[in-house]
């Protein structure tokens, strides 16, 4: 009801990560609280997410950001850019690498891309001596045991969890934009856990009393806010019409308007292909040639023996590579074609041996 409505409103923030914003009047007005508080944030597994440091003294110049896994331990992860640290550019990032790596603090603001779960935890802005001004308390949440609900299957969201001291529900963010223009594309939205309860720890702070996500550290340590999901019956896939451009024998193959990568695989490796500056939160879609790969069918965990699938980061995985894989596949975001990956498939020759050579004199041997 009104709660998750108002919980939207905070959680659209992410979608805003890089706009820089004149701070100056911020520190003037607000002033840092006398007890260290910490905002509540919880994010999905793989994006990205910025931290504002809301407050600091007017002489402060330049700032350190702190982290923490807990409170209660004395191990502190620095993030600063005063030991040389350049810009980071997200394209360049490995996927679960340290946070070290995957950082960035511009205008005072703490910037971290491709969010891990390991990277939950506490986040202080403060000084290099150790003084504090503003505190996080951010939640990451896998997408390892996501459930999908498909809409137009009948099918829904898990109903709400209640126990005498909590409540677990379900937030969502608002539908994205269509993922593709000028053919049938497909809508989805991203829920995560939220827990109810009057027994919070009132040190960390969101937008509504007595709610926070399911993996903040203001949820005491005696709840369980583990429940198994349970698995739905999928129901056979329907029938779509696609309309599917073929080209004729002796024409050249079809070619995306996009800029498009060539690249040459064996048969039997495995290839990722991601969407180029994609989020986990933006609408992507995926078209092999002119056919498009909805996720109605294509979504990972779909069915149990997938070999060509979407995972929940909006990359595209082949696994054990056929012949019948090359073609050219593109990618949309936000409605809007970005991208073309040629992919050829080679078979892997094998050379004989020749009486000569040193491994079989040495097999003889």
């Amino acid at each position: 009801g009104l709660a998750r409505a108002v919980l939207l409103l905070c959680l659209v923030d992410v979608l805003h990560a890089f706009a820089v914003e004149e701070k100056e009047d911020v520190f003037k007005s607000m002033a840092c609280p006398a007890f260290l508080m910490f905002d509540s944030a919880a994010y999905l597994a793989g994006m990205t997410f910025e931290l504002p440091c809301k407050c600091k003294p007017k002489e402060v110049s330049s700032v350190v950001w702190y982290f923490q896994k807990d409170m209660n331990t004395h191990k502190t992860t620095v993030l600063s850019d005063f030991a040389g640290t350049l810009t980071v550019d997200s394209g360049h990032i490995r996927a679960g690498s340290s946070v070290l790596k995957r950082f960035s603090i511009r205008m005072f603001s703490l910037i971290v891309f491709q969010a891990q779960v390991t990277d939950s935890g506490h986040y202080l802005c403060g000084t290099e001596k150790g003084d504090f001004f503003y505190g996080y308390d951010v939640d990451v949440q896998p997408t390892k045991n996501i459930v999908v609900a498909f809409v137009d299957r009948g099918q829904h969201v898990q109903d709400d969890y209640t126990e005498e001291l909590f409540s677990l529900f379900t937030t969502f963010w608002d539908w994205t934009r269509c993922d593709r223009c000028g053919v049938r594309g497909e809508q989805r939205r991203v829920g995560l856990c939220y827990i109810q309860s009057a027994e919070l720890n009132p040190r960390y702070r969101s937008a509504v009393p007595n709610v926070t996500s399911c993996g903040s550290r203001a949820v005491p340590t005696h709840f369980n806010c583990l429940t198994p999901c349970l698995e739905e019956e999928v129901s056979e896939e329907g029938v779509q019409a696609i309309s599917n451009v073929i080209s004729k024998l002796g024409e050249k193959p079809w070619t995306p308007r996009v800029p498009t990568q060539f690249h040459m695989q064996p048969v039997g490796s495995a290839l990722i292909i991601a969407c180029p500056g994609a989020h986990p939160e933006h609408a992507v879609a995926w078209d092999k040639d002119s056919v498009q790969l909805y996720r109605y069918h294509y979504l990972v965990s779909v069915n149990k023996t997938m070999r060509v699938f979407i995972d929940h980061g909006n990359h595209l995985h082949i696994r054990r590579i056929r012949v019948s894989d090359r073609g050219t596949y593109v990618c949309w975001r936000e409605g809007e074609m970005v991208a073309g990956f040629r992919l050829s498939v080679t078979h892997q020759h094998r050379r004989r041996r020749k009486l000569n050579d040193p491994e079989t004199i040495y097999a003889v041997k």
